[in-house]
């Protein structure tokens, strides 16, 4: 308590404050100028539908304060420079070419998140003699209207890709863009670059042709509903019934998905599963953070992006073109990967085996389902991080080891990804037979500027994560977890809760923690101001949480 003393603190204070009055005063240190917290007050967007009390922001405004400073600080452009949204500006509808294929009567339909709108890929399959399947995989022609060093591509280039987190998007692309005319949206007419592969009956490719086509989606279908159609737990979406032979055409589409899926884990690709959050909000306040968990619908695109992005890599080879090519090396800490084997009583070899290793998680998920995404998340941690690298024609680089493929190449996400729309344009070149339209020495720079920008990418999500689960966790200072370790270095070691699903640091207890164990935690500690959550590690109990 302080005497209120002078008209200096009148103004600050307000009218209610007389001289002499006994005065409770909290004082902060001064901000450096264009720097926030999550303390500071704010008026929202006069343009947005979340208004607050400029002394109380909502947790969504906080979020994306949060968000949009983590992207500054982190080397990314949270807002489109104005070069850029004059080059926009001067886009007036989609891209247009007279000489493709047309393929619009085809039955192509997209499958994503509930409220995506930057669809990138549309699936099509057809029934072949002897049980073998033809896939065609279309991929949003992004470069048809994102010209190689305009200012829209160079803005794309420096981010990389478009950065998710849970408060706000920042898309790589315009909106304008990204979720219009060069996204495959509903019963529009697009240019896409269309891949056609035929498997036998095992799910081996046979064959892969990629051209250029003008494609037009008849159903834009989300994850959930169409998971719990095939699952036969929910009706079939309303948007599969008004287009006929669709429904037996999705069939089709989920049989050759867990052939591809079957036939890469033959190989030794790893089926992993791992916790993605997503914000529940109540209006403008966030009310919780729940798993978004996969499904046989997510496994219909990602088996075939798996093998679409493989393809395109060989295709680049064959045609003696350089390439970026997506590599996770052979993991340095198998270590502890056997250690953990170990602990859930099974043996793996010495050195690093893809196959044995899915052989373990295979059976640990039967045994263990409800903890197979924590052990999930702990291998992936033991495997390291992916990075981009240039091949050369005639060259070798490792592959990917936790998808057991030599050659991969992100190519499917071409709105989202900047090393995507390098490959669109190395793949039209050579179905043009034009020039390579980089240099090697170029591609090394984009590769490493482009691993390096996912890694700020990824750190921006989970730092914004945090922040979401100190709001969460903020009155709940003495309650305890179940948690797991998720990291520990000489830098410290971290906690992830079972519900929510929220990461913190282990400040007391953490001298024996090692990555993948199951600890008791008590919360120590939130702090608003840097998205700090500090628990400690107590005996271990029973519940998840009090």
């Amino acid at each position: 308590m302080v005497q209120f003393a002078g008209a200096g603190f009148q103004a600050a204070i307000g009218s209610f404050a007389k001289r002499g009055d006994i005065t409770v005063v909290l004082i902060t240190r001064p901000r450096p100028k264009g720097k926030h917290t999550l303390l500071d007050p704010v008026v929202a967007d006069p343009t947005s539908d979340v208004m607050t009390n400029p002394q109380e922001p909502s947790d969504r405004v906080r979020l994306q304060r949060v968000a949009h400073q983590a992207m500054i600080d982190r080397g990314l452009e949270p807002d489109f420079p104005g070069p850029a949204l004059a080059e926009l500006g001067q886009i007036h509808g989609p891209a247009a070419d007279g000489s493709v294929r047309d393929l619009r009567k085809l039955l192509w339909c997209s499958i994503d998140n509930d409220d995506s709108r930057d669809l990138d890929q549309l699936t099509v399959a057809e029934a072949m003699p002897d049980g073998a399947v033809k896939a065609l995989v279309a991929i949003a022609d992004v470069d048809a209207l994102v010209r190689k060093r305009s200012a829209l591509d160079d803005h794309a280039r420096k981010n990389t890709t478009s950065v998710y987190t849970v408060g706000q998007i920042f898309p790589m692309l315009p909106e304008k863009l990204s979720t219009d005319l060069t996204s495959l949206g509903f019963d529009a007419d697009r240019l896409a670059i269309v891949l056609e592969m035929t498997f036998d009956r095992e799910g081996v490719l046979k064959t892969a042709v990629h051209y250029r086509a003008l494609v037009r989606n008849h159903a834009k279908l989300a994850y959930n509903s169409v998971a719990a159609w095939l699952d036969n737990t929910g009706p079939m979406p309303p948007e599969i019934g008004k287009v006929g032979g669709l429904d037996a055409n999705l069939r089709l589409q989920d049989q050759l998905a867990q052939r591809l899926k079957a036939q890469r884990h033959r190989l030794g690709a790893l089926e992993l599963e791992t916790i993605q959050m997503r914000p529940v909000f109540d209006g403008a306040m966030l009310r919780d953070l729940v798993d978004d968990r996969r499904n046989r619908a997510k496994d219909i695109i990602e088996d075939f992006m798996i093998a679409a992005n493989g393809a395109t890599a060989r295709f680049l080879a064959s045609a003696n073109r350089s390439s970026v090519r997506r590599v996770v090396r052979t993991p340095k800490h198998w270590d502890r990967i056997v250690e953990l084997a170990a602990e859930r009583g099974a043996t793996l070899p010495k050195d690093p085996d893809s196959r044995e290793l899915q052989l373990f998680l295979v059976a640990a998920k039967k045994k263990d389902p409800l903890r197979f995404p924590d052990l999930s998340l702990s291998v992936i941690k033991l495997l390291g991080a992916g990075e981009y690298v240039v091949e050369r024609p005639g060259g070798q680089v490792a592959g990917h080891f936790g998808l057991a493929v030599r050659d991969y190449a992100h190519s499917t996400a071409p709105n989202r990804r900047y090393p995507d729309v390098i490959i669109q344009r190395l793949l039209k070149s050579a179905l043009a037979k034009s020039p390579q339209p980089y240099g090697d020495d170029e591609l090394d720079a984009i590769a490493l500027h482009c691993t390096e920008a996912e890694d700020a990418a990824k750190k921006i999500e989970r730092q914004v994560s945090k922040c979401a689960g100190v709001l969460l966790l903020r009155s709940r200072i003495g309650a305890r977890f179940d948690a797991i370790v998720t990291g520990a270095s000489d830098k410290g070691t971290w906690v992830r809760l079972q519900h929510p699903p929220i990461e913190g640091k282990l400040i007391a207890g953490f001298e024996d923690a090692k990555v993948g164990a199951i600890v008791r935690v008590e919360l120590v500690r939130v702090d608003l101001e840097s998205c700090y959550i500090d628990f400690k590690r107590v005996p271990d109990g029973s519940g998840t949480g009090r």
